[in-house]
């Protein structure tokens, strides 16, 4: 039960998607105009990315290792179908919002970073574990984006007017420059609060790992990046 707890809670902080590790920042970047689309956007990656984790592990052991990569994108671009199915018959207006962003899931690094990294080498449990955090720590970090976006550039939140009647919206933060600007800011804030809560324990300042794409762990991690 520890490592189940463990592996979904590590997407929740020490592996946050977009954030900690940078991974799916092209939908980080260009759905969260509103906190709506994050979300929108943030579920269907988490029923992709928990049905696809699900199904990989199920059978890793009979996916032979040359065909390995192309067995998984079939297996999501089946799971992104359906999503898109779904949205288009039950959410429509949030799905043309989301444009080609939702077939692009198939090719989201997250999606099949986690394949890679995890599902192929762990139980179905595990795996399932580790699916949830790493999408529910995503649709919470696109929703926790679009919401200060939205807020910022239109004094809405999840289209409900919150600003005083003075206030004049910062219209560059719903466009794609205020994408960068929001991200930059909350990178910024993380890496300070990490440093400052290690600072206070006495221990060493961790390493900055969203400079690198080196703590998904597909290719081995840091210590393979140091030579160790």
């Amino acid at each position: 039960m520890s490592r189940l707890v463990k592996e979904f809670a590590k997407g929740l902080w020490d592996e946050l998607p977009p954030f900690r590790v940078l991974l799916g920042l092209c939908p980080t970047l260009a759905v969260t105009s509103t906190a709506e689309n994050g979300f929108g956007m943030g579920m269907a990656v988490v029923f992709v990315l928990t049905m696809s984790n699900l199904i990989i592990s199920s059978i890793r052991k009979i996916i032979p290792a040359k065909v390995r990569i192309a067995c998984f994108i079939v297996i999501t671009a089946s799971l992104v179908v359906a999503v898109e199915l779904l949205m288009q018959a039950y959410t429509y207006p949030l799905y043309q919002r989301l444009g080609i962003f939702v077939p692009l899931i198939v090719v989201n690094c997250l999606i099949l970073g986690r394949a890679e990294a995890f599902a192929s080498k762990n139980g179905v449990a595990l795996s399932i574990a580790d699916a949830l955090g790493m999408g529910i720590g995503f649709t919470l970090s696109l929703t926790f984006l679009g919401a200060i976006r939205e807020v910022l550039g239109n004094g809405t939140i999840f289209g409900t007017h919150i600003m005083w009647s003075s206030f004049e919206p910062a219209t560059l933060m719903v466009k794609a420059p205020g994408a960068f600007v929001a991200l930059g800011v909350i990178l910024a804030g993380m890496n300070a609060f990490n440093r400052y809560m290690s600072r206070r324990k006495g221990e060493t300042p961790p390493e900055v790992m969203n400079s690198t794409c080196a703590s998904c762990g597909a290719c081995g991690g840091i210590d393979n990046l140091k030579g160790k």
